[in-house]
Parts: C-alpha cells; sequence; structure tokens
C-alpha cells in the first residue's frame, strides 16, 4: 500500500486491497466475488465497485471463461422429481437444441442452498441461467444476474424477466368448476412456504370466493408431495369441506390416497382439483379435474427470451404470462352426492 492507503503502482492489487476498500472482511469479498447469493446484493454491489476500481481481478477459470461464448445454458429446477416439471425441462431442452446450445440440468431437491450451489458450479461455464420455481431470495436472484443473464420461472423477481403460468385465473376456473357443481367451501391444500407461484394461488382463490360467494380456507404450508397431500387429508379431516383444490397434482394424488385410507371417496363425498395437468393426474383413478398450464411452451419461451437477451437483446420487466385452462375429469362431481366425513 502507498501512504495514501491506495495500492502500489507496482503491483496488482489483492483481494485484501479490495475488502480495505469496500469496508469488509477478506471472506466477504471472497463470497461476494465467487458464491453469488452468500452475501446480500448491497454488499455485494459494494464490493464489485471496488474491485472494478481497484482493477482486481480474480485469479480463476470463471473469468477466462466468462469472455468466451460457451453456447451452454443451465436449468436450475426446484424438484425434478415433480412431474409437472418434466415437459418444462423438455420445451428448454429442445428450444436450447434448436439454437444449438447445450443445457445442463440441476435439480435443488426443493433448497436454496442447492440453488446458490448450482450458481456456483455453473456461473463460469455458461452463458445464461433459467431459474425453474427458485427457493432463493429476490437478493439472491439478483445477486446471480449481475454475472450472468438469468431468467425466472413461476415467480417474479422485480427488474428481472420472467415466464409465468396464469395461476390467479387458473385457480378462478376451478372456483367457478366448483360453485357450478353445487359446492359452497373450498379447502386450499397449499404448497412449500417458499413457492411464489403458491401465494398466487391462495390469494386468487380468496379473490374468487368473494366474488362468487364461496366459501375458502387454507392448509398448510405442505410439502408438494404425495406424501404431504396425504397428510394434508388427516388435518383436513378435522375440518372437511365437500370441494378441495391442491397446490399442485402430486399433492392432490396423495390427498385422494389420503382420504381413501379414511374411507371418504371422491367425487362421491368430496370433489379435488389439481394443478398443472401433469400426465400423473390424468392417470390415477379417478381422473384428476386440474388447471392445465402449457409447460412445454413455457420452458422453450423462457429459452428462446434467454438466448435472445444473450445475443443483446434488452429484457423486458413486464412477465411474459401464458394462459391456462381447466381440465374436467373425474374427481369432481356434483355437492351433496354422498354423505360427508365429520369428525
Amino acid at each position: 500500500m502507498d501512504s495514501e492507503g491506495g495500492t502500489d503502482p507496482g503491483r496488482a492489487p489483492t483481494i485484501y486491497d479490495v475488502a480495505k476498500a469496500a469496508g469488509v472482511a477478506p471472506s466477504t469479498v471472497s463470497r461476494a466475488l465467487a458464491r453469488p447469493g452468500r452475501v446480500s446484493a448491497a454488499t455485494a454491489e459494494k464490493v464489485r465497485a471496488a474491485a472494478a476500481t481497484l482493477g482486481y481481478r480474480r485469479s480463476s477459470v470463471a473469468p477466462v471463461l466468462s469472455a468466451v461464448n460457451t453456447r451452454m445454458l443451465a436449468m436450475v429446477v426446484a424438484d425434478i422429481g415433480n412431474p409437472l416439471f418434466v415437459d418444462v425441462i423438455r420445451g428448454a431442452s429442445a428450444a436450447a437444441e434448436a439454437a444449438g446450445y447445450t443445457m445442463l440440468l440441476f435439480d435443488a431437491q426443493e433448497s436454496y442452498l442447492r440453488e446458490r450451489e448450482a450458481a456456483e458450479k455453473f456461473l463460469g461455464a455458461v452463458d445464461g441461467l433459467v431459474l425453474t420455481s427458485p427457493r432463493l431470495s429476490d437478493s439472491g436472484i439478483r445477486a446471480i444476474a449481475k454475472q450472468r443473464p438469468v431468467i425466472v420461472l413461476n415467480r417474479v423477481v422485480s427488474g428481472l424477466p420472467s415466464v409465468l403460468t396464469d395461476g390467479a385465473r387458473g385457480v378462478r376456473r376451478a372456483a367457478e368448476h366448483l360453485g357450478q357443481l353445487g359446492h359452497r367451501e373450498i379447502t386450499y391444500v397449499a404448497g412449500p412456504e417458499a413457492s411464489w407461484a403458491d401465494g398466487v394461488r391462495w390469494r386468487g382463490l380468496e379473490e374468487a370466493g368473494l366474488e362468487l360467494e364461496l366459501r375458502v380456507r387454507r392448509i398448510g404450508p405442505n410439502s408438494p408431495t404425495v406424501e404431504g397431500g396425504a397428510k394434508a387429508a388427516r388435518r383436513w379431516a378435522q375440518n372437511p369441506s365437500t370441494a378441495v383444490v391442491a397446490f399442485n397434482d402430486v399433492m392432490a394424488v396423495g390427498f385422494v390416497r389420503g382420504l381413501r385410507a379414511l374411507g371418504v371417496s371422491v367425487p362421491g363425498d368430496v370433489s379435488v382439483v389439481g394443478f398443472d395437468n401433469s400426465r400423473t393426474g390424468a392417470l390415477t383413478v379417478p381422473a384428476l379435474t386440474s388447471v392445465a398450464s402449457p409447460l412445454s411452451l413455457q420452458g422453450a419461451t423462457a429459452v428462446r427470451n434467454l438466448i435472445a437477451i444473450i445475443g443483446g437483446a434488452r429484457s423486458s420487466e413486464q412477465p411474459v404470462v401464458l394462459p391456462v385452462k381447466l381440465v374436467a375429469r373425474d374427481s369432481t362431481a356434483r355437492a351433496g352426492r354422498g354423505r360427508l366425513m365429520r369428525s
């Protein structure tokens, strides 16, 4: 260091110089530059500004790769075990291949920590990322987006491009369908607490309930799995309703199984609606009424838009919202056909 606190012009700046200029610890500098999401967006920006002012460059593979178009993309999926993501992944992969890109896939297993891990592993090797139903905080996602183009599925993050299916309209269609069948009370079987889409669906159902004069209530949060749905059925039995809307098809299937174990008939006693119209719901008995989302189109749209942004197109902060529709099958019927179980 020279006498005025700057770096010696005869040597390259170090991580310690950046730490002093930014007023943080050297370990914070390392995390901010190498591990997005591990520090706040404000701290990361302060560190990057200090590094740029001093001319500091990390000694790693990532800076070399950052100047090279790798024609590789990364897709981080909240839970690859959830069947609804299959079509999203296929649509995204097909669009990537058609554009001459290779798609890397990472299973976050419903963990924001694993999403951070994915960013650390992939950022230096890919041109952009698709974050599918991410559980990271908004600031963590923005920190990643400062280093690579990012597009988000099933969530809105201010300032970043996203592709959504119209969850609020979808849940309204479900409420209208159940109301037309004579149901006056609907239980919403919620998904995980960190899910942005879950909040949209619940608020949409509340609004639909007010407009359609239906009583609505919520059970959750729950794990978005078959087991999560089955556990929710036992909670539902403590205060049953004649109609249920589940966060997704997988939970709806588990819910139906849980009802069967309790001796409750679907749709004789209870009508059940799922979400996303996955293959799983169509193959169950009874076949599941579900809100159909254009999942393959969602994945493809996200990748095409991401590639355009990588190519220099200006990203839109307005989300792309894809339409939904209700597919009525055998899991819903007129209210009052059977005797609703009371505990």
